[in-house]
């Protein structure tokens, strides 16, 4: 009866004039739709509206089938983004509360390294899993008032109790990969003063301000974050367990978590700098953990540990200079196989550009160049201060050529087998307005590294120990005070003596191969910044020789891969993750005029001499932000 009347009310009125019958139509038309629907709206909806999850159902887009749209740009038309560009500064990490949190700093007149460590400051909370106040870190930094590539290296060294006997006395047979003996010591927070006393204006006072913050208040979790936390909540110790799930399961996306603990230990670090961590009340509070558990790492283990400022190694490829952290860092197995790539390519009447990234042949010549390269590494990569890579000859382009004749473009050949290391890895770069640039990379190794927490201070240490090995008269074996092979990497690209690009990507013993691609994307293939993140990836594993492809690319290429004798894996978000800053210099805008420490307190105010363009991965919660 009620829409009865309705519609008999309005037909009278809707005969006065035409403009009344178009906006009585329109006002029917709802009217009907709302009385009709009723019935029927319960029914119909979502049984997840707005994308909110549930305990039974934590990932509800899982389940939608809707196609994607394209973007409007012609020039780059399948990116997911466009490149964020500005003058003043730029931040790049792998998740946006954090790449805030650089930028804020930016905006209050720090300068990239300040940026870089608050970033990373937050990361140690919405990336548990991945980056802690127990990992280590490196960097590569671009200091415009020297006008140099500065390298610094802040992974941990092995407990002096550590020599092979006692492993092999325990009935080791390989590294462990959790517990008490597989923990070096966290090297990430002393190479965060080394950054900032060396290069920064800030202390830890102001770049940890906004991850206490968020500690003590609680922060958003992401979907990736939540995911992240999920798959490794059973494997974690009641101190970790007690900081980072609710209820004994991981928080799920969307929610509020608070980390007071992780909060007290950057407010203690505020207050009383890096001696809290490796000779104060933190200290104490790891060594008692390890040994509780039946390790050996000593209060003398933490207090004498210093980072090492270090020289970064370099290889020119297609005219540009690409700079890598040295060892004990894998980064010169990249330089291998982009050397190998430029000089056997041709050799063998090809060339990456003309080729293109569709072409079955583009991909086989990158993987096998990667075998080569990665046997290299595991071959030779350790502590230089034990045993020192001749990275003279094995980065040289007469070395390489001695490789050509080890690819075959017509078979795949064997990969050297080897073990090959896990992941759990943040990458961010920033860059300011007086010309300083930042590669920076940090880890706890695996999921949560260990899997053992800090009592009372709720974050994980590092399973960095895993690196090492127990085979006699290997350069990697383990000793007392040694650092281990470490697979985390900070990428720099310059031209002509002057910095060009920051770059990095995450994951374990992916990174190399992926710097290269991301390399030979750019300079081969002329993709931009954020473009070289967008596209599919291949991942090769040494030790089971089995090369992994993005869902698309898999679909084809593979056949042809496989008719050359590789085994090829079908998977998704295959190649880690990236972000990258590049500067592009306009040669008629004056340089910042720098008078104090490359940043300190400079009277230059105004924008950098160009553009920053930078780029994230949408692999992760990738987020670059301009100013």
């Amino acid at each position: 009866m009620k829409l009865s009347l309705t519609v008999a009310r309005l037909s009278v009125i809707s005969n006065q004039n035409t403009i009344k019958k178009q906006v009585i139509t329109i006002i029917l038309t709802l009217k009907l739709v709302s009385l009709i629907s009723a019935d029927y709206v319960v029914k119909a909806q979502s049984a997840h509206p707005f994308g909110i999850p549930t305990v039974e159902v934590p990932a509800p887009g899982a389940n939608i089938n809707a196609v994607p749209a394209t973007r409007p740009s012609q020039m780059w038309a399948d990116q997911t983004r466009s490149e964020i560009v500005g003058r003043y500064g730029m931040v790049t990490t792998s998740q946006p509360l954090a790449s805030a949190a650089g930028l804020e700093i930016l905006q209050k007149g720090g300068n990239a390294i300040d940026a870089v460590i608050a970033a990373a400051a937050v990361l140690t909370i919405t990336e548990p899993g991945s980056h802690s106040l127990g990992g280590d870190a490196w960097a590569l930094v671009w200091s415009a008032k020297d006008r140099k590539l500065y390298a610094l290296n802040a992974s941990g060294w092995s407990p002096q109790k550590w020599t092979p006997e006692y492993f092999y006395e325990k009935d080791y047979e390989e590294m462990p990969g959790s517990g008490p003996d597989a923990i070096t010591i966290p090297g990430a927070i002393a190479g965060w003063d080394a950054l900032l006393k060396r290069f920064g204006t800030m202390t830890f006072r102001e770049t940890f301000e906004r991850a206490a913050i968020m500690a003590e208040e609680g922060f958003p979790v992401t979907e990736r974050t939540a995911r992240d936390i999920r798959v490794v909540a059973d494997d974690l110790d009641e101190d970790l367990a007690g900081s980072w799930l609710v209820e004994g399961a991981a928080p799920l996306p969307y929610s509020i978590l608070t980390v007071p603990d992780h909060a007290k230990a950057f407010r203690i670090l505020q207050e009383e700098g890096i001696d809290a961590f490796y000779k104060g009340e933190i200290a104490h509070a790891i060594v008692e953990k390890i040994q509780s558990i039946g390790g050996v790492m000593s209060l003398e283990d933490l207090a004498e540990y210093e980072p090492e400022w270090t020289e970064p190694v370099t290889s020119n490829y297609h005219g540009y200079d690409i700079f890598q952290l040295a060892p004990n860092n894998q980064g010169f197995a990249s330089l291998g196989m982009l050397n190998i790539l430029e000089v056997c390519v041709p050799r063998l009447g090809y060339s990456l550009t003309k080729l293109g990234a569709r072409d079955p042949m583009y991909w086989h010549l990158m993987i096998e160049a990667k075998k080569l390269a990665y046997a290299d590494l595991h071959n030779y990569n350790a502590d230089p201060r034990f045993s020192s890579p001749d990275l003279g000859r094995l980065l040289d382009k007469e070395y390489a050529a001695t490789l050509c004749s080890e690819i075959d473009p017509r078979q795949a050949r064997p990969a050297v087998e080897i073990d090959e290391l896990d992941e759990g890895t943040v990458y961010l770069a920033a860059a300011d307005r007086w010309g300083n640039m930042v590669s920076f990379v940090s880890s706890t190794f695996s999921a949560f590294g260990s899997k053992v927490g800090v009592p009372g201070f709720g974050f994980p240490l590092q399973n960095r120990g895993q690196g090492f090995v127990l085979e006699e008269d290997h350069p990697n074996i383990v000793a007392p005070r040694k650092r281990p092979f470490h697979t985390i990497m900070a990428g720099f690209i310059m031209k002509d003596g002057l910095p060009l690009m920051a770059f990095g990507n995450m994951g374990g013993a992916t990174q190399p191969q992926a710097h290269a691609q991301h390399v030979i994307n750019m300079i081969d293939l002329g993709m931009n910044v954020q473009a070289t993140s967008d596209v599919a990836r291949f991942d090769h594993s040494q030790n089971r020789d089995v090369v992994s492809l993005d869902l698309y690319l898999y679909d084809m290429i593979s056949d042809s891969l496989k008719a050359k004798g590789h085994e090829v894996n079908r998977a998704r978000a295959v190649g880690g993750g990236y972000q990258g800053i590049l500067f592009e210099r306009h040669p008629d805008l004056p340089e910042p005029i720098l008078t104090g420490n490359g940043g300190l307190k400079e009277e230059h105010q105004g924008p950098v001499n160009g553009i920053y363009r930078a780029g994230a991965d949408h692999r992760k919660d990738g987020a670059a932000y301009g100013w």
